[in-house]
């Protein structure tokens, strides 16, 4: 397979706690059944504690109790417009464009991805959903009616290191298992790895950050800069050598995470131009 004209880079976010400063839940769905932050969150804990199950499984079957509850139907749309009012860290808005616009002119060409525990029907309706290439996140399935009745796919710690080797190989589909677990040559990935740049925040990214890394990527860990544990979080990922960079999540055009990721672009650039004098 010849290789490509121009490199592909693959900025890949977490979502909650990477691009927003809370749980995308908490920007209108808890209000919307009456609830706190505080309480969603401890009785999701203690279904998982007390069933000894998933977090995230659990986390979605309280929002399907809640909102039957409460009389709230869950289509589709009914996620979307929790997504509109969801806060996004300071420069997010604008980070695609101008991440986009300097790969152009060095010639590489930047591609954004979501791999998040949070629920897509959610990230779909927040301002920013048409800046990716495509959102792995957690969804519902429907009945006939639209209408949310049981969990289609939980993201979970594992799940998102299957989602990376699926950007890796262009396979957009949740569903293929078959795809992503078959043995393929390194110069017929579409993405490899040292092309990657992980975004995130907390656990469930870790594994991601390792095994990004791990095959020369670039792993960074983001904290909210107004919460101190957050960042002494991020700090230790660091120092534990599960990440390359510790930063503020703060995405415009003068922080220090687009300082990073550039340059990271002129090195994928420069390690692509090597391996054509080498052909």
């Amino acid at each position: 397979m010849p290789m490509r004209k121009k490199p592909i880079a693959a900025l890949i976010y977490d979502f909650d706690g990477t691009l927003s400063p809370g749980n995308m839940q908490e920007f209108g769905f808890i209000q919307a059944v009456g609830k706190t932050a505080e309480e969603f969150w401890t009785m999701s804990d203690d279904i998982a504690k007390g069933q000894d199950a998933s977090n995230v499984l659990s986390y979605m079957k309280l929002m399907f109790d809640e909102a039957r509850n409460c009389g709230i139907k869950l289509r589709r749309d009914d996620f979307k417009s929790f997504g509109k009012d969801v806060r996004l860290f300071e420069g997010v808005r604008e980070w695609f464009s101008a991440v986009n616009a300097y790969g152009k002119e060095k010639g590489v060409v930047v591609e954004h991805y979501i791999n998040s525990s949070g629920l897509k029907e959610i990230i779909e309706g927040t301002p920013i959903a048409g800046e990716f290439k495509h959102i792995f996140a957690g969804t519902f399935i429907y009945d006939e009616n639209g209408e949310a009745v049981w969990p289609g796919i939980a993201v979970d710690y594992t799940a998102k290191t299957q989602f990376i080797f699926k950007i890796s190989k262009g396979i957009f589909s949740a569903r293929d298992n078959k795809r992503v677990n078959a043995s393929m040559a390194e110069d017929r990935k579409r993405i490899p790895f040292t092309n990657m740049i992980y975004f995130g925040d907390g656990d469930t990214d870790v594994p991601c950050m390792k095994i990004v890394g791990m095959f020369g990527g670039h792993s960074i860990a983001v904290y909210n800069p107004d919460n101190p544990h957050k960042k002494a979080t991020a700090g230790k990922l660091k120092r534990q050598g599960r990440v390359s960079f510790a930063l503020p999540a703060v995405y415009t055009a003068d922080s220090a995470a687009f300082r990073v990721v550039t340059a990271i672009i002129d090195k994928i650039k420069a390690d692509h131009e090597l391996q054509l004098l080498s052909l």
